[in-house]
């Protein structure tokens, strides 16, 4: 979701910056590491010695600021042309987050795009983004094997996870070549799906 469909830049600036104020970390690290993973995950990246206790606890206020504030959050590039085509298609697809349900909910809202009937949240994993579990529950949910689905991601983790899954990434941002992705665009906007009257879908990027 966030960097892939949302640009939640903003508030994640606004909200880990103050944490990452209070504990003395350099926000250049934090966002070096929050992208893809769920908080408490970051948290204890960022502070290998602090109990895991107190990085729970942290998230979750740290999860209800992020829900409540949703100033600035805006659609990625071409994400609401994106999605409309995977609806008109009747394209099977799912959202793999590691936000969860509620944090989800207002993002998707606040940018203006619809939630997909499939979703795979923090609440439904054991094992946060690089673990591939997210993507592999979405594609069992949709009723898929893992190689026949196509994994759209910006952060490392994501990208990692989609291909531990033995999916194929697409990744969105350049940076994303560097991780792995299958191939990269700079945005959804070089990316078109159609259907087929014999139902097949075709995933077309250009540039």
């Amino acid at each position: 979701m966030d960097g892939t469909l949302v640009d939640s830049g903003a508030v994640v600036m606004r909200v880990w910056g103050r944490w990452a104020a209070e504990h003395g970390i350099p926000m250049e690290r934090v966002e070096a590491v929050v992208h893809g993973r769920q908080g408490h995950l970051s948290m204890a990246i960022l502070l290998p010695d602090r109990p895991t206790a107190e990085n729970h606890a942290d998230n979750a206020w740290m999860l209800a600021a992020e829900t409540a504030d949703v100033d600035g959050i805006v659609p990625i590039p071409g994400a609401p042309a994106f999605l409309a085509a995977l609806t008109a298609g009747a394209v099977p697809h799912a959202l793999v987050t590691s936000a969860d349900v509620a944090l989800s909910d207002a993002r998707m809202h606040a940018a203006g795009l619809p939630m997909p009937r499939t979703r795979v949240t923090a609440e439904d994993v054991s094992a946060s983004k690089p673990d591939p579990e997210g993507f592999l529950k979405g594609a069992a949910q949709l009723g898929f094997s893992p190689e026949d689905c196509v994994v759209f991601e910006d952060s490392e983790a994501g990208v990692a996870a989609g291909l531990a899954a033995g999916m194929r990434v697409v990744g969105i941002g350049a940076a994303t070549a560097g991780y792995g992705a299958t191939v990269s665009v700079d945005s959804l906007e070089q990316v078109s799906v159609t259907t087929g009257p014999d139902g097949v879908v075709t995933l077309k990027i250009t540039g």
